[in-house]
């Protein structure tokens, strides 16, 4: 039942990011087929998504009348076996459709690159803060000063409205350390995502192991 618990779990961590990258002020990604609110016909509500996380719920709250049945008379009683006897199959029902309903939900799923793009525009460069500080601490700087200087900087974007690259190159620490070539790398996209498909090859590829003897 903890298999069966962590499982669950992991899909609901998929399906809580779906509904949250589907929300109407985020609108990255779609379930394949939504459907529409009764009260508010443009909202398009990830029905799948929440269900499978209602049902996460359930598996987890399985474990409890299981470890209520460790303590047993007499190394075994048993009470048990009535808790046994709806636990296990309830879970392994539960896990095998939630598996199932998120592989349709992951094969089915709309995204939206373009609004991803977007709302990185719009985040002000931030999201490379840390590729920044990395840099900086790469190029001879102290960790805990590189993070104070880059909190620095990102919060001057934000007051100011300016991309966090711009205010980076004004400032003489980073100039000292970095040079605009090394800048234009950072602030990069490609070369943040540019793992990505070896990541996923190695991952959902037919032959991955996830261990010596698992496949």
């Amino acid at each position: 039942v903890f298999a069966l618990a962590s499982a669950a779990s992991l899909v609901e961590k998929i399906a809580l990011e779906v509904r949250g990258l589907s929300r109407s002020e985020v609108a990255e990604v779609e379930e394949g087929r939504p459907e529409g609110s009764s009260a508010m016909p443009h909202k398009r509500n990830p029905i799948l998504s929440e269900r499978l996380c209602g049902l996460a719920r359930v598996v987890r709250a399985s474990l409890a009348p299981v470890l209520e049945s460790e303590a047993l008379w007499h190394e075994r009683d048993m009470s048990h076996s009535s808790v046994e006897r709806l636990v296990f199959p309830q879970c392994f029902i539960l896990v095998d459709y939630m598996l199932d309903r998120v592989e349709k939900l992951l094969g089915e799923l709309v995204i939206y690159p373009e609004r991803m793009a977007k709302r990185l525009d719009e985040a002000l460069g931030l999201p490379f803060s840390e590729g920044l500080l990395l840099a900086l601490v790469r190029a001879g700087m102290s960790r805990k000063e590189a993070h104070l200087l880059v909190a620095r900087l990102s919060s001057e974007a934000l007051r100011t409205r300016r991309h966090l690259r711009e205010v980076a190159e004004e400032a003489p620490e980073v100039r000292a350390r970095l040079s605009p070539a090394e800048l234009e790398g950072i602030f990069d996209l490609r070369n943040v995502l540019r793992h990505v498909d070896e990541v996923f090859d190695r991952v959902f590829s037919q032959g991955y192991k996830g261990g010596d003897d698992q496949r």
